[in-house]
């Protein structure tokens, strides 16, 4: 560059020199030709062939094993197991034997010795593994490279049907299982605990009021024997679902055809006779109601460098619907119309900041440091609650407060808040499903619960159609269940059920004559 200014000078401004050609780099490549080498790309399907391509297929096997499919633009792949087990189903075992399984989830197997060749395996094709109980479902899932979809459904039988479940595996859950409940006991947020309190006063020590965790007095009894008789009696193919979501059906069956052999799981091989078989428990939640409290003492939290208030909790729910009840998506709505959340994120796009507990309460009173609506619905019974702390001093009023929010409920409910309530609703809902771990469990559990799987679409159609008066039907429904109260610390200021309930009582006339629908009219 240097030279060619001094030539330039040197001849004057009138001479001209002459540029010398670029030569091409040999790696620029024309891109109006196909790459050599590399496969040609697969597109994601255009409107008119999302119909067919994101449809669901179901399979049932002779054995009374089902297998499910959602093929799904990408690589990877989510693949897993679905099983109709959990806490509900411990009535006559040692409740806590589902919240060892979990724990226990992809650990040695009769084809895997530890799991570190599991680890290996799943490194193979960049994938992730997890296991996770609930009341009503235990659930095994893998997400991988599509390539390796054989060695998933191989490692995924083995895990399920054939796990050695050593002694020493065991010990390490018993210690994970103390770790979580001391972690649970030492945090300033009990909604966990209060949730769990709630269940066991609304269906009491059976059925969906047994514990999801296990209980303090059952870690040291839970033996290897108690496990293998629980597998042996709910870990049958008819309460299996086999479910794959960005995979071709048929290779799926093929695979699940050859991989699932039960006569080879560990409790058919090692248990022998009748006498070893639990009974299934069919039995239907019979809801009670009713107040459980606990004294506890939480000052020590507002102790230390980082204070967190002394806090008293309470949850104060109802008798809600099943989910395959024609009104459990007005529930849905009804949980986002209440909304909620914890006073330190108190809004933003798609927190519900105009939810009413928002707007009534959190952004009103200073005290309150959570208020939050849930809706848990089960296949035959369901409860709908509000969860709420604040400062003992103001326990009362915290009380007085909740009360008047559920009362409300039976209040008039204008077009724009119904209307929001459904359109982040469906939000949440297409959200939620972007994620192939979500479809996958979302499949499972659909197709344990009601034998079929309801598409996105015709959900998004049920939150459309839901109007006022079908939230008033189903406010009825709660509103006239008997209340289930649970509170959890320093309860100097709680007052008795019958004057909740009165006082609750009081507020709803004053709440239905607001409504235009009478509902509680006699």
């Amino acid at each position: 560059m240097f030279q060619s200014r001094t030539l330039r000078r040197c001849l004057g401004s009138s001479s001209q020199v002459t540029p010398r050609p670029r030569p091409r780099h040999p790696s620029i490549l024309n891109l109006d030709k196909p790459l050599q080498g590399l496969e040609p790309p697969i597109y994601a399907p255009t409107k008119d062939q999302k119909e067919v391509f994101y449809k669901t297929e179901l399979t049932t096997l002779p054995n009374g094993l089902r297998v499910a499919s959602q093929p799904r633009f990408g690589k990877y792949t989510t693949i897993g197991v679905a099983v109709g087990s959990g806490s509900r189903f411990e009535t006559g075992f040692q409740n806590g034997l589902s919240h060892f399984l979990e724990k226990m989830g992809f650990n040695a197997s009769k084809r895997f010795e530890n799991k570190d060749s599991i680890l290996k395996v799943l490194e193979e094709f960049g994938g992730l593994c997890d296991s996770q109980t609930s009341r009503d479902t235990t659930v095994y899932a893998v997400s991988a490279e599509g390539r390796g979809m054989e060695k998933v459904i191989n490692l995924l039988s083995s895990t399920v049907l054939q796990p050695v479940l050593s002694q020493a595996e065991i010990e390490e859950a018993r210690q994970s299982i103390q770790f979580e409940k001391e972690d649970m006991e030492l945090r300033p947020e009990q909604e966990i605990s209060l949730i769990e309190m709630l269940h066991k006063v609304s269906w009491g020590d059976s059925n969906l009021g047994l514990s999801r965790y296990c209980p303090e007095q059952n870690i040291e009894l839970i033996t290897r024997d108690h496990i293998l008789k629980f597998l042996r009696t709910y870990f049958i193919p008819s309460r299996m679902v086999i479910s794959g979501v960005g995979v071709e059906h048929q290779e799926l069956v093929d695979l699940v055809k050859h991989y699932f052999d039960f006569s080879q799981s560990t409790w058919n091989t090692e248990l022998l006779g009748d006498s070893l078989v639990g009974e299934v428990d069919t039995s239907v939640a019979n809801y009670e109601g009713g107040m459980i409290r606990i004294e506890k003492d939480f000052g020590a939290f507002n102790a230390g460098p980082l204070p967190v208030p002394e806090l008293a909790h309470l949850a104060f729910g109802f008798e809600s619907v099943p989910h395959n009840h024609p009104d459990f998506i007005t529930a849905c709505v009804l949980n986002i119309l209440m909304g909620g959340g914890g006073s330190f994120s108190a809004g933003g796009p798609g927190k519900g900041m105009y939810s009413r507990l928002y707007t009534n309460v959190l952004n009103q009173l200073h005290w309150v440091y959570n208020a939050t609506a849930y809706n848990s619905s089960y296949v035959d019974s369901g409860v709908f609650c509000v969860y709420a702390s604040s400062p003992p001093n103001h326990f009362r009023n915290l009380i007085s407060v909740i009360t008047r929010e559920l009362a409300g409920m039976a209040g008039r409910i204008s077009d724009p808040e119904l209307e929001r309530s459904k359109t982040q609703l469906q939000s949440m809902l297409l959200m939620n499903l972007e994620s192939r771990p979500i479809v996958f469990e979302d499949i499972g559990r659909q197709i344990l619960a009601n034998g079929c799987y309801k598409s996105p679409e015709e959900y998004i159609s049920e939150i459309v159609n839901v109007t006022e008066e079908d939230v008033a039907r189903l406010v009825k429904r709660l509103l006239t269940s008997k209340p289930s109260i649970a509170a959890l610390g320093n309860l100097q200021q709680l007052p008795s059920f019958e004057e909740i309930t009165g006082e609750l009582n009081d507020k709803l006339q004053g709440a239905s004559r607001n409504s235009r629908f009478n509902l509680f009219k006699s």
